[in-house]
């Protein structure tokens, strides 16, 4: 047992926000907890990271850690000094393991002259430290970590105060991983990161052989990552095993189960109240009367079990007007700033739901703000159709700063409605009493997602055109939007980084790669099935490069590109196998009998720095095919 909470609580001020703790972290288990917004998940993280205090709740409230384990946490404030450079900051992660790995060169040097017994014990307790903390592979860490967050080598030499607040985050998230926790807490940890980055992180986190407890909101990251999760609902916690899915199968299983128990037993209790009313005034049957009454007196009563908290948001965009068969149709369309992004053509027909995915800062957003005029396209032509009628979500929205109330801000874009028309409409979007009342600058996310929803549901457009609907909203709240965008007869146009999503609601795809986007008629499920073959399609270039002539050239570059993909598989293979050697070196080298034979100590350090080294060629070569087939 890493950590315990049992019967606890936390109180802020005079608020008690969670009122039932009863929570544990064993082994390497990847636990993720869950729940509406504001039910308290943030909180108990910082309780973990003892930023809060528990509350007692009794005399059996324990909360207990085992030893001294590191717990480290995913923070926007990770770095103290900006002008420092991403390399002395990371390298700052892993300065003991630094000096860990001098003093065993030291040592290695030391007792080519002497067979000093202390010496040899020396170098063997250190490198079993090294072996445990994988302080000969933390050069292979942190190449793996920076490229895999989408940074390039040149970066470890800029200053920190040269990345945008997304790019901290990321950084911040690599910094965190080299460190190596026991109880790694993450919090909303898919922010700001691409698909591409996503699924790689999956993958990485999964395997972390220490413990994980994650809030997040991103479904299918939780089904790919979590075995156990823990709900706060109604101030209480909840453990289930299992991912995301298969606690929401067990949590509907046990309300039916728990609802089925209290009818039975209030039907029993009704069935003997009935004849206890019947008798009691029969002179016979008192003794009957009397051992029903204390049936019912002894039972152990059941509560009805509380419904989930199902609290959401509700309305439908019913369109104005009709519109015809062409929604929008784009011509060689050039997007960007000074310098174009992407060039792209593509037609969008009446009733289609097209997402539209890809790395960050490639142009997915500059696509939605050039449609709508936001931004001056470089080229190309754009063409709405038939009385098309737009409603736009942005996620400029969440940057509102004005200090009108809901209200006005409702009332201001539609004159026309009535106080009762306005305050039903904003109670619709879970805006109710003093709510209405509040200034949008003091709103959460959630809340100004809800707020924008309510202004597009009034303008009541046929096309709607999308970027990022669902950041801010809890799992409800995405359930919610996702059906009220299914029976939308209009069309949409959407940019998500959420999977889930995307796999629900598009049946086409626009994919930005590199400095292309091509339109693909694919789902999500069919375009994951066939990206590896649709990779030629995506040709590293610059959007201004003059077409060349077809034939032999593009057969030459067809046959190279293959090439280069069978050596990257290749690669993969050789770099499974050289860290398998290496795991078997590293046991071996722990193994008692080794550890007073100092020649077997140096022939397998050796053994291991020659792995280590070819497995940073392996990684080095495997980058830049990567790099040579985007």
């Amino acid at each position: 047992m890493l950590y315990q909470i049992k019967n606890g609580a936390v109180e802020l001020g005079a608020n008690r926000v969670i009122s039932n703790i009863d929570f544990e972290i064993r082994g390497n288990e990847k636990i993720a907890v869950v729940g509406r917004n504001g039910c308290g998940k943030t909180t108990l993280l910082n309780l973990i990271l003892g930023k809060v205090d528990l509350t007692k709740k009794g005399e059996d409230t324990t909360l207990i850690k085992s030893g001294k384990i590191k717990i480290g946490y995913l923070s926007q404030g990770a770095f103290s000094n900006p002008s420092k450079t991403v390399d002395e900051e990371m390298r700052g992660t892993f300065a003991h393991i630094i000096h860990k790995k001098q003093r065993e060169e030291e040592l290695i040097s030391l007792l080519q002259a002497s067979d000093d017994l202390s010496l040899i014990k020396e170098l063997s307790r250190i490198q079993e430290e090294l072996g445990g903390e994988d302080g000969y592979f933390y050069e292979k860490e942190y190449n793996l970590l920076f490229t895999k967050f989408g940074f390039m080598p040149s970066d470890r030499e800029r200053a920190l105060s040269t990345f945008s607040g997304g790019e901290l985050t990321k950084l911040a998230f690599v910094k965190l991983l080299l460190e190596n926790p026991d109880i790694l807490l993450l919090d909303e940890p898919t922010n700001h990161l691409d698909i591409n980055t996503l699924e790689w992180l999956e993958g990485y986190l999964k395997s972390y052989k220490k413990a994980i407890v994650l809030v997040s909101h991103d479904r299918m990251f939780l089904d790919k990552i979590v075995d156990v999760v823990y709900e706060i609902e109604h101030g209480i916690t909840k453990r289930y095993v299992g991912n995301y899915t298969s606690f929401v199968k067990q949590k509907e299983e046990n309300y039916e189960r728990e609802l089925k128990a209290y009818k039975k037993q209030q039907a029993e209790i009704n069935r003997l109240e009935t004849l206890i009313e019947r008798f009691r005034d029969t002179p016979t049957k008192v003794s009957m009367t009397d051992s029903k009454m204390k049936q019912i007196e002894h039972m152990e009563k059941i509560e009805e079990p509380k419904r989930f908290d199902l609290r959401t948001f509700k309305g439908s965009f019913v369109p104005k007007r009709d519109t015809g068969k062409e929604i929008l149709t784009v011509k060689n369309l050039k997007i960007g700033y000074d310098i174009p992004l992407a060039q792209l053509s593509f037609n969008i027909y009446k009733k289609q739901r097209i997402g539209v995915i890809g790395g960050n800062g490639l142009g997915k957003s500059t696509l939605l703000k050039t449609l709508m005029g936001k931004l001056p396209a470089l080229g190309g032509e754009i063409t709405f159709g038939y009385q098309v009628d737009v409603g736009y979500f942005d996620q400029q929205m969440m940057q509102n700063t004005s200090n009108k109330t809901v209200l006005c801000e409702l009332w201001d874009s539609f004159t026309k409605l009535t106080e009762t028309e306005a305050r039903g409409a904003l109670g619709a979007f879970m805006f109710t009493g003093d709510d209405v009342f509040k200034t949008v600058d003091k709103l959460s996310g959630g809340e100004r997602v809800r707020l924008a929803l309510a202004k597009i549901l009034q303008e009541k457009p046929n096309f709607l055109i999308l970027d990022e609907p669902t950041n801010h909203m809890d799992m409800i709240g995405k359930e919610t939007l996702e059906s009220m965008l299914e029976s939308f007869e209009g069309t949409i146009l959407f940019v998500s980084h959420d999977r889930y999503f995307i796999k629900k609601m598009a049946e086409a795809l626009i994919v930005f790669d590199g400095n292309e986007a091509k339109y693909l008629p694919l789902t999500y499920e069919e375009y994951l099935e066939k990206r590896d073959t649709l990779s030629p399609v995506f040709e590293k270039k610059t959007v201004e490069e003059p077409k060349i002539a077809k034939g032999k050239d593009d057969y030459q570059k067809s046959k190279e590109r293959a090439r280069q993909e069978r050596r990257l598989n290749k690669v993969y293979e050789l770099i499974a196998e050289v860290e398998k050697q290496i795991d078997e070196k590293t046991k071996e080298q722990g193994l008692e009998e080794n550890q007073s034979d100092f020649e077997r100590l140096m022939k397998i350090s050796s053994e291991l720095e020659e792995l280590e080294n070819r497995l940073l060629e392996l990684l080095e070569e495997c980058e830049a095919l990567e790099n040579a087939l985007k």
